[in-house]
């Protein structure tokens, strides 16, 4: 059998088609919304601007003749916030949709880009069975106190709890952690998801016991344009002094925080990695700041730390910044080896490093075909 797994973004769509645990294709079209690209392996075309639902569709048609005589039989989807009820990979059909699209205020950077592409390919390709994964479900047994906020227990009760995000990264670690079989599976692990979106994960016997998100995909370290942990008192002030309505609120939350925010020039970790200005500098430090002080955080859910992964855009390629994270933890005993950071080694600790520090690449496509499969039997 094989599937398509999609991953899409706001202006980008992730793609890997797999026979079985065989990966056959994968890619990606980048600059939805502006001027869309196709890359896979050599291949590379400039294509028409259009909507990202519509250029599923496209991805459709371009598939076909590269994987010869085998068709698409499901397709898995990403989907960032399945809240309370949805725990497990599920069948697509217009109810699972518009539960889902109920579930958009929580998640409204993501969870639109997720639903426009099942909607095309439902309504146009309905004989292709549809399957949606979730983020939240890798955390969906956190427990109180972690998942619970400080608030009256009517609104935990209307659903306002710790939810926790990036799960499918996550649980494709630790689905490479327990292949690796070198003692991970009964350690203290911390996994460090960064990229334009960031998060971490405690993890005990490979399970999520608890995260920096929470609620929304705003919660915890700073991002690429989110600001992380925020006293909410700035937000009472921005509404209340500032004259900023909700509309407002979520643009500067989600578009204009974070490393953009904080440097005035980029989001991007290798444009300010490049840059000789003091507040690019001071961007990088206070993202390495917050990832140590939440590592210790959580380390005191997990009662200590014997391993720390790095993973995501940021955490796999940017050796200054796992240094500098390092660095801030040295007191905890995390010491890299400079060589192996710096030419991104699979275990980048030192021998003497108390702390075992590992790079491993994310796989949320072969995540989700692994939960197609298993639905589809």
């Amino acid at each position: 059998m094989a599937v398509l797994a999609l991953n899409a973004g706001s202006s980008s769509l992730k793609f890997a088609v797999f026979e079985g645990e065989a990966r056959r294709l994968a890619g990606h079209v980048s600059g939805i919304g502006e001027a869309p690209r196709l890359k896979a392996g050599d291949v590379e075309e400039e294509w028409p601007d259009d909507t990202a639902e519509a250029l599923t569709l496209k991805l459709l048609d371009w598939i076909g003749p590269q994987i010869g005589d085998t068709d698409i039989d499901a397709i898995g989807h990403r989907v960032v916030h399945g809240g309370r009820d949805f725990t497990d990979p599920v069948r697509v059909d217009a109810e699972v949709i518009d539960r889902l699209d109920a579930l958009t205020p929580l998640a409204p950077l993501h969870q639109p880009a997720s639903l426009a592409p099942m909607r095309r390919i439902a309504r146009e390709r309905p004989a292709i069975l549809q399957i949606a994964c979730f983020d939240t479900a890798f955390h969906h047994r956190l427990q109180p106190p972690v998942s619970r906020y400080a608030l009256p227990r009517a609104l935990e009760a209307d659903g306002i709890r710790r939810y926790g995000f990036h799960g499918l990264s996550y649980e494709a670690i630790a689905h490479a952690l327990h292949r690796r079989d070198d003692g991970a599976a009964g350690q203290r692990v911390l996994v460090a998801h960064l990229g334009s979106g960031a998060s971490l994960c405690a993890m005990r016997d490979l399970k999520s016991v608890d995260t920096t998100m929470g609620f929304t995909a705003l919660d915890g370290i700073m991002m690429g344009t989110r600001p992380g942990a925020l006293d909410p008192g700035i937000l009472l002030y921005l509404l209340q002094a500032k004259g900023y309505d909700a509309d407002r609120l979520e643009q500067l939350l989600y578009h204009e925080s974070g490393l953009l925010g904080v440097s005035g020039l980029s989001s991007d970790v290798e444009e300010l990695l490049a840059s000789d200005r003091p507040e690019a500098r001071e961007a990088l430090d206070q993202f390495a700041f917050s990832i140590a002080r939440e590592t210790m955080a959580l380390a005191t859910t997990l009662g200590g730390l014997d391993r720390l992964v790095f993973t995501g855009g940021i955490g796999e390629h940017a050796a200054p910044v796992r240094m500098a994270i390092a660095q801030r933890l040295a007191w905890q005993g995390v010491i890299l080896e400079p060589s192996c950071n710096d030419r991104h080694g699979e275990t980048i600790s030192t021998s003497t490093s108390r702390v075992v520090v590992n790079v491993i690449p994310t796989d949320e496509e072969g995540m989700i075909a692994r939960h197609c499969h298993a639905l589809m039997g």
